[in-house]
């Protein structure tokens, strides 16, 4: 699967969103305006400008539509999802190079919020997935102490967990080691 410069940006902001939710007893890792401020600085995201509180309550609302649609049962879902998320953050499609970066498109009108411009483009990075018939690589890490969101952009789309070298890693160590186990007893 082709996908642009930009629009990997916006799914990495996206899965990046989506995984600062808390879970279960655990923290929040949007827990103030600092720490979206990290999260701005360290996603590059552009044409942002001074956030409060205000900002911080309007992207938790935009991450937790986005977990809706990682969850979403099908593609119809997921497109509903999508199209009211889009429209309500105003989607105006530009052209614009800035920051070194050759042509490409933003979705976010200019002077657009924070919570707005997520919304927006990463909104429609979501909806090219599934307009290429690909949704099924919005997933979940299939590690029973995980379930990050993180988007499959394998080859064959096979992969199961949200990073091969800690949870996919920790869980085959584990298995080899309880084959090993099995071996001696036997």
């Amino acid at each position: 699967m082709l996908i642009n410069h930009d629009t990997r940006c916006a799914l990495d902001a996206v899965v990046a969103l989506v995984n600062t939710t808390p879970e279960g007893e655990g923290p929040d890792d949007l827990a103030d305006v600092a720490t979206l401020r990290r999260f701005v600085a360290q996603h590059a995201i552009s044409d942002v400008g001074t956030l409060g509180e205000r900002d911080l309550v309007a992207v938790r609302a935009v991450r937790a539509r986005f977990a809706e649609v990682f969850a979403a049962a099908d593609s119809r879902r997921a497109a509903e999802l999508l199209n009211a998320m889009v429209a309500a953050a105003g989607t105006t499609p530009r052209l614009t190079d800035h920051d070194g970066y050759d042509w490409h498109v933003h979705y976010f009108a200019p002077g657009a919020s924070l919570a707005e411009h997520l919304a927006a483009d990463g909104g429609m990075a979501l909806a090219f997935l599934v307009v290429a018939g690909e949704r099924e690589r919005l997933r979940r890490c299939e590690a029973p102490d995980c379930g990050h969101a993180f988007v499959d952009l394998s080859r064959n789309r096979s992969r199961r967990y949200c990073d091969s070298r800690t949870c996919g890693n920790r869980l085959h160590v584990a298995a080899y080691r309880a084959r090993r186990r099995e071996a001696a007893a036997g």
